[in-house]
């Protein structure tokens, strides 16, 4: 263990309520996990249960987080083994078999696929093989890296799923070196697809699922993607006459499929994860080099990222330069909410990889360019559109409901862009969406139903770290504390075999909240779930035990956040142990602490890490200063020295 500057806590008090809270969740979660394991799956660790390949790895997706905030070791175990199942199950190693495992959708009996080559997501089922899909499935692997970055098969995936993107796998030439394009919307191990069937095309047009589905009910052009403007108007039924059916699927897949899209900007995260563990040159060097010919487009576009880019690199270039149309672009039904998520990827990974914050431009100028086109209701509400059309941005929505129309900028991205650069330019920017909105108290802590893309409550953190919600923690703590419970309780009472889930197939409840830790503990907006990595402030370590996490009854507080520093509060809730923290500027020693101050005692520091021991029953409230991303990202744990110590070389 390295020598570390340490303090130490002298104050013996009674533990705040958010301290007992943290603690409480923690425990209420390591129950509950390992009861979801049993019941939902069988030993192996495959689901009783079915749906696309991504959710299946999404079951289980925070449990190494949790780990990685303090929870217990066991989490890593069930994490791996059901990531590890799901692999296998879909593997398509024995010569592209479909798995004899039956399953059902509705009154429907199917099959598993042969969705995983080279353990990576496969061309089998393509409608996984984009990188809205492919983000999500892949959370649960990243944060293997945050929990244990020293087991030797991950590190060797983490490189062979890289270089199926920067062009180093013959079987996944996805990657155009030349015109620096990821060549289709949907890419994988077994590379980028161009070749859609008929149905493909029909949901990719016209929402929904139309195989072997007699309900199936297209929506006009544009749901999903458009042939705009090469076909304007394109009428129901043209899949039944086969020569104006051959037609369309050709012209979709030289229109849609033939280039690059924002969406494969989510890539990034999966080469800075190769990053994080290897430290090699080429992994930064692609996720700039791809950001920086994105940044050029959105200049070359007059501020507005382009959702669609063709063989060669070119704005538009299968649809006359017609800069929206994509595959679910700026013109689709769900408008920028999905796109952005890539965006804001994207973005993070390129200042970890570079600490230079002037790649925060690339979700910034989006915002701000929003901004510039939004309007006011009556009531002084303050509206952004969300879509782009032939009419220009939509300033309504489909009679329908289904094409999104105007509404409040969701807060998601700007609290990741403020995180980063913790600039007054993007605090206006929350303060301006603020004094915009007549709807919502942002003080009060929501969520809006998915948890794991759950953005409602950075509301509410937002206004306690700008002064106006002095009780935000013990709020969402206990708010998400009652999401933990309960799902215990509903897995406490229910008493179905494997045969009825299998029958049910209804997706298993994952009991695992780290929402509120994150933001509490972190100081920070939790993950974006499409692809994200981990986003911290400070990030702890059990001393003692040698292993990452607040060791056992030790709560952590981020409770002040600025450009150059950050307060945080620690607190043992034993009253016979000493505990002993090493805290960490930020996720991936990406910060550098220049000093902590102690009740006015200062002491210069230049250095990621500090120490901080906690005999029992104390606590201690830390101002230290940050000097932001100025060190070299890494998933070392700070005993590893100069590299993680991987003990087989692949």
């Amino acid at each position: 263990m390295p020598e570390m500057v340490g303090v130490q806590a002298t104050d013996v008090t009674a533990p705040p309520s958010w301290a007992i809270l943290q603690r409480k969740l923690i425990a209420l979660m390591e129950e509950a996990a390992p009861m979801m394991s049993r019941k939902y799956a069988e030993r192996s660790g495959a689901w009783y249960w079915s749906d696309d390949m991504d959710d299946y790895y999404e079951r289980s997706y925070n449990w190494c987080l949790l780990y990685a905030l303090g929870g217990n070791e066991n989490l890593v175990d069930m994490a791996l083994k059901h990531w590890n199942a799901t692999t296998r199950l879909f593997d398509d190693r024995d010569g592209n078999r479909i798995n004899n495992l039956d399953y059902y959708h509705g009154d429907t009996a199917k099959e598993l696929k042969y969705s995983i080559h080279n353990e990576y997501f496969s061309l089998a089922h393509p409608g996984d093989a984009e990188w809205h899909h492919m983000g999500e499935g892949n959370m649960a692997f990243y944060d293997f890296g945050v929990a244990d970055p020293t087991i030797s098969e991950n590190v060797r995936r983490a490189k062979r799923f890289a270089a199926m993107y920067i062009g180093e796998d013959p079987e996944a030439p996805n990657w155009d070196p030349v015109h620096k394009i990821i060549r289709s919307p949907m890419n994988s191990s077994q590379g980028p697809w161009h070749d859609a069937p008929l149905y493909s095309v029909k949901d990719y047009l016209h929402g929904g699922t139309s195989l072997d589905n007699p309900a199936w009910e297209p929506r006009p052009m544009g749901s999903r993607s458009s042939l705009y403007p090469i076909v304007k108007d394109l009428e129901f039924g043209w899949w039944d006459d086969p020569e104006k059916a051959e037609e369309i699927i050709g012209l979709f897949n030289h229109i849609v499929l033939n280039g690059d899209l924002v969406a494969n900007l989510s890539a990034t995260g999966l080469v800075t994860n190769a990053y994080l563990y290897t430290g090699e040159e080429k992994y930064r060097k692609w996720v700039l080099e791809y950001v920086d010919v994105w940044m050029e487009r959105i200049r070359q576009n007059g501020g507005v990222i382009p959702d669609n880019v063709g063989p060669t690199g070119k704005i538009g270039e299968h649809r006359d330069g017609n800069w929206w149309g994509g595959l679910y672009g700026w013109n689709s039904g769900y408008g920028c909410t999905r796109l952005f998520h890539s965006v804001m990827v994207a973005t993070e990974c390129a200042v970890l990889l570079s600490g230079d914050l002037g790649y925060a431009d690339l979700m910034r100028s989006q915002l701000k360019m929003l901004l510039d086109n939004s309007f006011t209701r009556e009531d002084g509400h303050l509206l952004v559109p969300r879509r782009v059309g032939p009419e220009g941005w939509a300033r309504d929505s489909s009679g329908d409901g289904v094409l999104l129309g105007p509404d409040s900028m969701r807060v998601y991205e700007p609290v990741h862009v403020y995180h980063m650069s913790m600039s007054k330019e993007d605090y206006d920017l929350i303060v301006r969406l603020r004094e915009g909105d007549k709807e919502r108290d942002w003080n009060e802590v929501t969520f809006h139903g998915d948890r794991r893309a759950d953005w409602e409550t950075e509301y509410s953190r937002f206004q306690y770290y700008d002064g106006k919600n002095p009780n935000w923690p013990e709020k969402a703590l206990i708010a998400q504390y009652q999401q933990a419970l309960d799902a215990y309780e509903r897995l406490k009472v229910d008493d179905r075999d494997a045969f009825q889930l299998i029958a049910d197939n209804e997706e298993p409840p994952n009991p695992v909240y780290t929402k509120i830790l994150t933001q509490t503990m972190l100081g920070s907006p939790h993950s974006v779930y499409h692809g994200g990595l981990l986003r911290a402030t400070v990030r702890y370590f059990d001393k003692d035990r040698a292993r990452p996490g607040l060791p056992q009854d030790v709560g952590a507080l981020v409770d002040s956040l600025s450009a150059d520093g950050v307060g945080i509060q620690l607190v043992n809730l034993s009253r016979s142990e000493t505990r002993n923290v090493i805290v960490q500027a930020g996720a991936f020693g990406e910060h550098q602490f220049t000093e902590i101050n102690v009740g006015g005692n200062v002491q210069p520091l230049d250095s990621k890490y500090f120490e901080v021991r906690l005999p029992r029953s104390t606590s201690i409230r830390i101002e230290a200063g940050l000097r932001r991303f100025a060190n070299d990202p890494s998933y070392a744990f700070p005993w590893h020295g100069d590299a993680i110590p991987t003990p087989f070389q692949y």
